[in-house]
């Protein structure tokens, strides 16, 4: 497979953090955090297939979205983590749970995993409802991106960097892949979080339909922190709680802050 278009940010000599987007996003849509860690972390950031600069999903990849997926993200953390070099994995939404299911599979390259509001699967193999409105969402910030922009600053309290980066990379997106990749595979959820063998840190929503449920987690490893204010994108919607509780799992957990 054609490897994916990777960004990469912050302090090359730094210890690295992988940077993996939710549906619709790209690489590029992580700027206040970039910033935040300009000099703490060497920062890699890929578009997902499907999403920025990456390549397009095959017609027969589709069907298989989720280990296709998958299988991208595991071929990356080969390319820039070893054993004795691990990485931190952070994921919002989709990229949550492809962090999730990367740090089952090679817990060797992971050395702690972050995850905002990961996307749960719920066994649907294609919603009509969810296609549509992410199809819709998609064509109406590329037809408009200066009015989509304007009305995300007036409805939402997210920076105008976060915004702007946010509306360019939609007209990126593979329709295709909307059209017929979006599920999220095998609806395992709470067995999965139990099963990790590595620190991490479940940033949620104050309204978080898509947690796991607290009394099925029995995994010590796995710390919970709830955003008071936030939504689904809980680091734009309250960057400093996010930011505060982020830098200080990865001080306890891994030994390294951004001072």
């Amino acid at each position: 497979m054609q490897p994916l278009t990777i960004h990469r940010y912050g302090n090359p000599d730094a210890p690295t953090v992988v940077l993996v987007h939710g549906l619709t996003d790209a690489g590029t849509n992580w700027p206040d955090l970039v910033a935040h860690w300009a000099d703490a972390w060497d920062v890699v950031a890929p578009d997902l297939r499907g999403h920025g600069e990456s390549p397009r999903f095959e017609p027969d990849q589709l069907d298989d979205a989720p280990d296709v997926l998958l299988a991208d993200l595991l071929a990356l953390l080969d390319e820039v983590a070893a054993p004795d070099r691990p990485v931190v994995l952070v994921g919002h939404s989709l990229g949550g749970i492809l962090g999730l299911r990367a740090a089952l599979a090679r817990p060797d390259l992971v050395r702690a995993l972050v995850l905002e509001d990961p996307a749960k699967p719920d066994g649907t193999r294609l919603d009509p409802v969810f296609i549509e409105q992410n199809l819709a969402f998609v064509e109406a910030v590329t037809a408009d991106p200066a009015g989509e922009i304007e009305k995300a600053l007036r409805e939402t309290p997210w920076t105008r960097t976060e915004i702007e980066a946010w509306a360019a990379v939609k007209p990126l997106v593979d329709r295709a892949y909307l059209r017929r990749g979006l599920y999220l595979g095998d609806p395992a959820w709470e067995e999965l979080f139990n099963a990790l063998t590595v620190p991490t840190l479940l940033v949620l929503p104050e309204v978080a339909p898509m947690a796991p449920r607290a009394d099925e987690l029995h995994n010590d490893l796995v710390q919970t922190v709830v955003v008071a204010g936030a939504g689904h994108c809980v680091r734009r919607d309250r960057p400093e709680d996010y930011l505060r509780a982020v830098d200080a799992f990865l001080a306890e957990v891994v030994g390294h802050s951004r001072h």
